[in-house]
């Protein structure tokens, strides 16, 4: 199991860091839309 992760890991290295700046400006979205009702 550990060599499957490895070898995905490897093979999606180059959209790795697409997917985490994803994954961190959805949750800056969402962070943002919970505290909108505060600021009006």
């Amino acid at each position: 199991m550990i060599d499957t992760v490895k070898t995905a890991l490897t093979r999606s290295e180059a959209t790795l860091w697409q997917d985490a700046l994803g994954a961190v400006s959805l949750a800056v979205i969402l962070i943002g839309a919970l505290h909108l009702p505060s600021l009006i």
